[in-house]
């Protein structure tokens, strides 16, 4: 089988190598941390030894404790030259944090380790390395990654299927059709509801979860607050406290199955944080939940698929609050770069037009605004100093003319 580098992940592994840093790469599982591990260590095989332990195989089931991961390491260190420890879905070994304090100082040694949950990093690398680790967070495909790994031209067909079936890339393997693709999504969205949500956070009521995922696929988008929800569940025979429904949903972000949005006040230059949207990490996986895409979600969809590829942009993102309205992205880097984004599926008469452009121009200020759309014959315009840019354009482009 042909093996597709996902360059920008590399060359992010390289930048990094060398610092005295332990490199972390996280994100939702089947995303793709394992095989870019691999192909590191690959890469290194002719540098050095290579010590790789895969927790999802059988024969490191052994490996359960960080002493007995040192055992094994230590085993197989190889003196006077260097050693590159490779450790997939470490969370999976308890204390691991441990072992990594213990190695990484070494000047003959590099650790570069995988993980599909964002407590790790909060709780157990933090505490006892002190932020000596570099994290690179790995997504889904995004669209020109998911054109080469499917061999696809560019053109609105390949845009639906992307829209569709979103960019896991182990769809390279099972292809994209409407027989095969739903499940072996939702097959990924089970074995991380199971193994980095249930599992690791010791859930009985796994019933509930899985509906409340389920109410959020079904609210992608939307502002929602935990009372909301809880008044629902209650309407149909769930009784959950909404701090219950907090925890819920921060353990679901925890394992990149969602992503939470809080709002911004533009006005009031504060983040409000009893209301917010979620977004999936994956959208192929969100319509394989709810049994499909929908043409009535169309315009959330696209938001998702806008929502992503600001993130792998760079940008932290937030949902813009105005006095009379909404702006559906509020972006900014550490820099202080900044920019405001809608996203529309057709701007197909002066209504839609009046209501995406006129909120922009609400904005009083100069930072660049932009409304994304799939309009007909639309790739970038200017529009009283708002670009208007086709979704293709933006995916491929980002915010750049060309």
């Amino acid at each position: 089988m042909e093996i597709i580098e996902r360059e920008r992940y590399l060359n992010l592994i390289r930048q990094w190598i060398g610092k005295d840093l332990i490199i972390v790469l996280t994100g939702q599982r089947r995303v793709g941390k394992s095989c870019l591990l691999k192909q590191w260590g690959e890469k290194m095989s002719n540098e050095g030894n290579v010590i790789y332990i895969d927790k999802e195989k059988h024969e490191f089931d052994g490996l359960s404790s960080y002493k007995e991961l040192n055992e094994y390491i230590d085993n197989k260190l190889q003196k006077g030259q260097k050693n590159f420890i490779l450790i997939d879905e470490v969370q999976d070994i308890a204390g691991f944090e441990h072992s990594l304090r213990s190695y990484y100082s070494n000047a003959d040694t590099e650790a570069i380790v995988t993980g599909s949950n964002a407590k790790m990093l909060s709780s157990e690398l933090t505490t006892l390395i002190g932020g000596r680790y570099k994290e690179i967070y790995v997504q889904p495909l995004d669209y020109s990654e998911f054109l080469k790994f499917h061999q696809l031209s560019d053109n609105d067909e390949s845009l639906t299927s992307y829209i569709e079936y979103g960019g896991m890339p182990g769809l390279v393997n099972i292809g994209l059709d409407a027989n095969n693709t739903p499940q072996y999504l939702k097959d990924i969205y089970s074995t991380t509801l199971l193994k980095d949500v249930v599992m690791r956070n010791q859930i009985r009521n796994v019933n509930f979860l899985d509906k409340l995922v389920k109410f959020t696929a079904d609210n992608i988008g939307k502002l929602i607050s935990a009372t909301n929800i809880s008044k629902y569940m209650k309407s149909v025979g769930e009784s959950i406290s909404p701090s219950v429904i907090i925890n819920y949903l921060d353990m679901l972000a925890g394992a990149y199955l969602l992503h939470k949005v809080n709002r911004y006040d533009l006005h009031g230059k504060r983040i409000f944080e009893n209301t917010e949207k979620y977004y999936f990490e994956d959208n192929g996986i969100r319509n394989a939940i709810i049994g499909g895409s929908r043409s009535s979600d169309i315009e959330k969809v696209l938001e998702n698929i806008v929502y992503q590829q600001l993130v792998r942009m760079g940008y932290s993102v937030y949902v813009g609050q105005l006095q009379a309205g909404e702006i559906d992205f509020v972006c900014s880097k550490p820099n202080g770069e900044r920019a405001y984004v809608q996203v529309a599926y057709l701007i197909a008469n002066e209504e839609t037009r009046q209501r995406e452009f006129g909120n922009l121009k609400a904005i009083r200020d100069n930072y660049p605004k932009y409304v994304i759309s799939m309009s007909p014959l639309v790739r970038y315009s200017d529009e009283d100093g708002i670009a208007h840019l086709h979704l293709r354009h933006f995916l491929k482009h980002g915010f750049e003319r060309s």
